[in-house]
Parts: C-alpha cells; sequence; structure tokens
C-alpha cells in the first residue's frame, strides 16, 4: 500500500493528527452503543481502506498479535474511559502516551536510557494527569469532597489506553529494528481481526441495540477517519520521514483533541484543565527535550549552509541566532533547496 509521492512525510502525520483529534468527540457521541459493538464496527470499517492491497497482508505471528494488542485494546479502553469519566479529563489521561513512550523506552528498546530529565518529565505527566482527574472537584468540594464522592473508575481505562498505545509503539518499532516490521497495508489486516474478535466479544458479552442512521454516518466517518486513514498515513510518514520530527508533531493532538471537546460540549476552558493540558504537553516535550536540541542544531547548520555558505560554523551558528528571520527558519525547519 503505498502513499502518492507528492505528500511529504509532515503532511501525513499532520493528517492523521487532525483525524486522531476528532476521535474522543466521535466517541463521546457513540457513547450509547456498547463499546465492543462500537470498536468491532468501526475497526472493520475501517479495514476497508486496505483490502484492495490483501497481498501485503503477510506478516508473522507476532506482528499480528501486536497489531490486535494496540487497536483492539487501546481503543476499547478509551471508548470505556469516556463512558465512566468526564470525557475532558478521560480524554487528557489518555494522552499521557507521548510522555509513555519517553519514560517506557529503556524497557522496550536497547541503547536507550532513562535520564533524570525523563523522570522530571513522568512526575510533570502525573501531575497533569492528577490536575484533570481532581482538578475540579478539589476547587468545588475540597479534598473531603473527593473522598465522600469517590474516585470516578472510567479513569483506570484511560490509564491503560495510555500504556497499550506507548508499549504497543515501541513494540512496533522494535520489530522494525529487528528487521520483522510489517507493511503499512497489513493495518487493516489488524483491524479486521481486531474488529472481528470485538464484534465476538459483543455477541458473547453485551446486549443488544438499535443503530440509528445517524450512528451509523458516525460510525462510517470514525471508521474512515481516526480508526482508518489516520493509522495509514501516520505509519507511511514515519517510513518516509524523520521519526523525531513527526513524533514531536504528535503533541499538537491532545491540545486540539481537548479543544474540540470543550467546544462541542459546552464547556468553559476551566483553570484545572489549562493546567493540566500544560503539564501534560509540558512533559511530553521535556521529555523529547535532547531530540528538541539536536534538531534545532541540524536546522541551524542547515540553514547555514544555504544561506550563508563559506562561513565557519561557529560563526554561522552565530549569526543565525541574531538574526531573528533565520532564527524562525531554524525552529521551523524550513530549508531552501537549489
Amino acid at each position: 500500500m503505498k502513499t502518492r509521492s507528492f505528500l511529504s512525510p509532515t503532511l501525513l502525520a499532520l493528517i492523521a493528527i487532525a483525524l486522531w483529534a476528532t476521535l474522543a468527540l466521535l466517541g463521546l457521541s457513540l457513547k450509547h452503543i456498547p463499546p465492543f459493538l462500537l470498536t468491532g464496527i468501526a475497526l472493520l470499517i475501517g479495514s476497508l481502506l486496505s483490502w484492495p492491497f490483501y497481498k501485503e497482508w503477510k506478516v508473522s505471528f507476532s506482528a499480528l498479535v501486536l497489531g490486535i494488542y494496540g487497536l483492539f485494546g487501546f481503543h476499547f479502553l478509551l471508548f470505556i474511559a469516556l463512558r465512566y469519566a468526564p470525557p475532558v479529563e478521560a480524554n487528557l489521561v489518555n494522552y499521557l502516551w507521548p510522555l509513555g513512550i519517553v519514560v517506557m523506552a529503556p524497557l522496550f528498546l536497547p541503547h536507550t536510557r532513562l535520564t533524570s530529565i525523563h523522570v522530571l518529565a513522568a512526575c510533570m505527566g502525573f501531575a497533569g494527569a492528577a490536575m484533570a482527574i481532581l482538578g475540579a472537584d478539589v476547587l468545588k468540594d475540597g479534598w473531603q469532597g473527593i473522598v465522600a464522592k469517590g474516585f470516578a473508575w472510567g479513569y483506570l481505562p484511560a490509564l491503560g489506553s495510555a500504556f497499550i498505545w506507548a508499549s504497543y509503539s515501541l513494540m512496533s518499532k522494535r520489530l522494525a529494528d529487528e528487521g520483522r516490521g510489517f507493511p503499512t497495508a497489513a493495518i487493516g489486516l489488524f483491524g479486521l481481526v481486531s474488529g472481528a474478535l470485538s464484534l465476538l466479544c459483543h455477541v458473547l458479552l453485551e446486549p443488544s441495540t438499535t443503530i440509528s442512521h445517524k450512528d451509523w454516518v458516525l460510525l462510517v466517518l470514525m471508521g474512515l477517519g481516526p480508526l482508518g486513514l489516520a493509522f495509514y498515513v501516520w505509519d507511511a510518514a514515519l517510513k518516509r520521514g524523520d521519526a523525531r520530527q513527526i513524533g514531536i508533531l504528535s503533541y499538537i493532538t491532545p491540545l486540539a483533541s481537548t479543544v474540540l471537546l470543550l467546544i462541542f460540549t459546552g464547556r468553559h476552558f476551566e483553570w484545572h484543565i489549562a493546567v493540566a493540558t500544560v503539564l501534560i504537553l509540558g512533559a511530553a516535550m521535556l521529555g523529547s527535550i535532547e531530540l528538541l536540541y539536536s534538531l534545532i542544531l541540524q536546522n541551524v547548520f542547515t540553514v547555514r549552509a544555504s544561506l550563508i555558505p563559506h562561513q565557519n560554523d561557529a560563526l554561522c551558528l552565530r549569526v543565525v541566532w541574531q538574526k531573528p528571520c533565520y532564527q524562525w527558519l531554524a525552529w521551523l525547519g524550513f530549508h531552501r533547496h537549489e
């Protein structure tokens, strides 16, 4: 399954991010549908996009199990969380997964290590999740009110979905590094098997329900968008571009998703949501500070080579940072190609 060459890796990643930003909102709109049924239908619809490329579905058993674990487990737990916890806060907790990738990398990938910066980022992310979960109730009722009301258990599946997506991403990276990766089209196979498994669980464990015409429209949008096209273009972006730069772009997703939920649920951007968003985004960025630093330096010298040639690196580095126009070019990664 090949993506046309005129789409840059950055554009492909931004398409995936835009689609994923709608996932929580669509899941909230369909929360009356049993979660196994919702997950199964959406994943089956998403798999349709790769059916013409079924010949590329030949993958190892370990890759198939990993794909089912990631696609089925992540979405099922996320839909449970949106059903049993406040959706905006549950969505923020779910978006701890970029931080999880950074913190758990030493457990899955050789030659990676956990530094003090990563520990600090983990603490920030934990504080952000705690603020999202407890902030409004603490402000309204105090800590005694929290104890009296109890803990919304829906936050636990939100944490579980974050863990699953982080570990799935890391294990996929490990398979690719070991030469056992899978083609982009194989995501359709993962969705097909995961969707069938989810529907079987629905038949065995959940009551039957009636799906309206409006629900079907939303299900098709979910299946073709955040549970379909998003996975294919994200995988293509990672394989064609710089995974570090594309990974940093993913930090846009929780902010965009939260804003959409606030707009369509009619909630105000309350202080605890703002603080939680800043902490979770800041934690993810801090956890990748070394990558950001190396990318900035890389872009600085690319700008130097194209805009002020025949100068030594030390002089050009100083010139670039002193000129605002070059500084923004370096930060944004715009390169002039002759």
